[in-house]
């Protein structure tokens, strides 16, 4: 029977714990890596540790950035009146290329009772003093088609109505069951027009 080095297994299943990668892709990208030039390897290992010592969480909004307040809560060009509430960081990418302009505001996941993730593991709760002063007019929930950025959504919108600020829902411009970050501009750009009063 065949095995494997126990170095080559560590890297196989280090890459198999990553969302997204499975056994034959973790595979894959292992023995790439085993035959690429040792700077390579060098080089991933290098940049994924730069990543976690030179990022933070801004403490406004809690997109990542090397800086805090992050560049969004810094450029004094932006629609101040109005915050779009994303599950992830990486949904911010895709709505900057579909021209959204405004404000945002990144909760770090959904509701989802079956992984155990209740509204006090989310910055949801971080999310009501930035609607206290008045300014904000529109808060748009971005969350993901899913029965969980559904259910995410029906909570936040219950836990503001009665500061009466106006909140709407991208409209399903996306796909039931898809993710923001791999949907087109146009696309969200479509969704981002039509949403709806929630």
């Amino acid at each position: 029977m065949a095995t494997v080095p126990k170095p080559v297994q560590n890297l196989i299943e280090a890459f198999e714990r990553l969302p997204g990668i499975g056994p034959k892709t973790a595979q894959r990208l292992t023995y790439y890596l085993l035959h690429a030039p040792k700077e390579e390897a060098e080089k991933l290992a290098t940049a994924a540790l730069e990543m976690k010592d030179k990022t933070v969480i801004c403490s406004v909004c809690f997109n990542i950035d090397e800086k805090d307040p992050c560049w969004v809560d810094q450029d004094q060009s932006r629609e101040k009146d109005k915050i779009l509430v994303v599950e992830n960081p990486l949904d911010i990418l895709s709505l900057e290329r579909a021209g959204y302009k405004g404000l945002y505001h990144v909760l770090h996941g959904v509701i989802s009772p079956l992984e155990n993730i209740g509204p006090e593991q989310l910055h949801i709760r971080e999310l009501l003093p930035r609607l206290k002063d008045g300014s904000i007019k529109e808060l748009i929930l971005a969350t993901n088609p899913t029965m969980e950025g559904e259910a995410t959504a029906m909570y936040i919108q219950r836990l503001l109505s009665p500061l009466g600020v106006k909140v709407t829902r991208i409209a399903r411009g996306l796909p039931v069951g898809g993710d923001i970050e791999y949907a087109d501009e146009t696309t969200l750009s479509r969704a981002l027009e039509g949403r709806k009063e929630y």
